[in-house]
């Protein structure tokens, strides 16, 4: 292991988009077994220091490799493609409508069924979008389209995190 190693390549994995969870968590648990600080308590504290940056660069990179928008976006960086989600914030018009839309039915939105029809649509565009980013990613390998197929994922997941918020409203 080298903690220069990206994140694919800590976990054995080939580098692309469309994974194994299961693998990954798998990979995880060993390689979070190889590097326990407890195992390295009879080396001093140095070893365990080191064995602890391990553990932290071991988790950091599960965390990125388990999610598929992060691992999307990852994706693009290493391929030199970044996402830069704060400084640049242009999508397309139709998506934009449709974000429009979503709002004014949450905002609308009163009850359980309302929400529900509305999480249904969103879901879907963001499975399509996950669809698209594994076509574009592993298949054509083209990286500037699937950062706009990763931001638009990340405006969805914002979204359906204000989903989750209205259904809490209603439980209240």
């Amino acid at each position: 292991m080298n903690l220069q190693s990206n994140d694919f390549e800590l976990f054995g994995v080939k580098q692309q988009f469309a994974q194994d969870r299961a693998a990954l968590d798998a990979r995880w648990k060993e390689l979070q077994r190889e590097a326990h600080p407890d195992k390295f308590a009879a080396q001093g504290d140095a070893a365990q220091r080191v064995a602890m940056q391990w553990s932290v660069r071991i988790n950091e990179a599960y965390q990125r490799l388990k999610d598929p928008l992060k691992r999307a976006a990852y994706l693009c960086e290493l391929a030199g493609a970044p996402i830069n989600a704060h400084s640049n914030t242009a999508m397309p018009a139709a998506f934009l409508m449709q974000q429009m839309q979503w709002r004014e039915e949450l905002d609308e939105a009163h009850d359980d069924n309302t929400l529900n029809a509305l999480r249904e649509n969103v879901e879907a565009a963001q499975r399509a979008l996950i669809q698209e980013c594994a076509q574009r990613l592993d298949v054509q390998h083209d990286y500037p389209a699937a950062v706009q197929s990763v931001r638009a994922l990340m405006f969805i997941e914002k979204f359906a995190h204000d989903l989750d918020l209205a259904f809490d409203k209603l439980e209240t």
